[in-house]
């Protein structure tokens, strides 16, 4: 008799448990949602932001705001937004360099393993190794010998430091044998701009850019970062094929909430950032902006996360990068 009691009440736990869930499911959102975004409006981020942003307007039939809190290379939003309630209604828009790089490079006031949830990775995209037109290089052979040439004259413009570009120069100056000047820059526009005036050598650019200065005849497109050839660009090589060996890597862009938020709430919105995500306009969209759109668990996401600060914390390391960490 008291097993069977035992039994009843664990049943009707679980059942409560599952109705609670499906009821928080139900009502959430129940008022606008705000979505921070790191990095100024007009950028790739924000505009990805509002990509993602309507998409679950449309679902939710309440509004996603976007409110961009630029500075200190996304560290500042970042910041504002570990800060925030944990009750679903705010989230953040991260990407590998305010959530990888500066925690690593510089002494932030988050952790992002602590302090945030993650919910889903949702863009990714490889840079692209460009040089001006004037450099008389066609290959990253060329390139690669006329660095070896010409040791610490050739420079490599970055959008600032623990940027993706950043690393990516960093990492092909290890794998290459190279010794390249780093000039950072705050923000891609700039360094593009920079170096299609020839101020500048070299720069593993955002795609987005990279591509406008392309079309304009200023630079050159030599290989792209990613491990296999990028979709978008199918005619380019990838830097392995043209023999730096090892070569990979690649930016990316997730969703991650304060910590403390609700399971319920973060599996909601989950499932529908993978609903918006197959939603061929959003991935016409994203492709635009030279970003693939994909999707993962939370458990996938915060495996990542890990293992990106894992593997770029080993070439600060390696390569004796300067931070400011204490």
């Amino acid at each position: 008799m008291k097993k069977s009691k035992t039994l009843a009440c664990a049943l009707m736990v679980a059942a409560g448990f599952v109705s609670g869930t499906v009821a928080a499911q139900q009502a959430y959102p129940a008022k606008p949602v705000r979505f921070i975004v790191t990095y100024p409006p007009g950028g790739s981020s924000e505009v990805m932001g509002r990509i993602i942003g309507k998409q679950l307007t449309e679902y939710w039939g309440q509004q996603v705001i976007i409110e961009t809190r630029p500075g200190a290379d996304g560290a500042i939003g970042m910041e504002y937004a570990a800060k925030q309630p944990a009750d679903g209604y705010t989230f953040v828009l991260g990407n590998f360099g305010p959530v990888v790089a500066k925690p690593l490079l510089a002494n932030v006031a988050y952790d992002t393993k602590r302090d945030f949830t993650p919910v889903s990775r949702i863009t990714m995209a490889a840079n692209i190794l460009v040089v001006p037109t004037t450099l008389p290089v066609k290959n990253v052979k060329g390139l690669v010998a006329l660095a070896k040439a010409r040791p610490g004259e050739l420079t490599y413009g970055t959008s600032g430091p623990g940027s993706m570009s950043h690393f990516s120069g960093e990492m092909f100056k290890r794998l290459a044998g190279v010794n390249m000047v780093t000039v950072n820059y705050k923000g891609n526009a700039q360094a593009i701009t920079e170096i299609m005036g020839g101020q500048i050598t070299t720069m593993f650019s955002d795609a987005l850019p990279a591509v406008q200065g392309i079309k304009s005849g200023k630079i050159r497109p030599l290989a792209v970062t990613s491990a296999e050839r990028w979709p978008h660009t199918p005619e380019l090589p990838t830097l392995a094929e043209e023999g730096i060996k090892g070569f990979a890597a690649v930016n990316w862009w997730g969703i991650l909430f304060p910590a403390g938020v609700q399971r319920p709430i973060i599996d909601k919105v989950n499932a529908d950032l993978r609903k918006a995500l197959a939603q061929p306009g959003v991935k016409s969209a994203l492709a635009n902006l030279g970003v693939e759109a994909i999707s993962s668990t939370p458990e996938q996401f915060g495996a990542f996360m890990d293992s990106e600060t894992e593997r770029w914390g080993k070439l600060i390391r390696e390569a004796k990068l300067e931070t400011q960490k204490k």
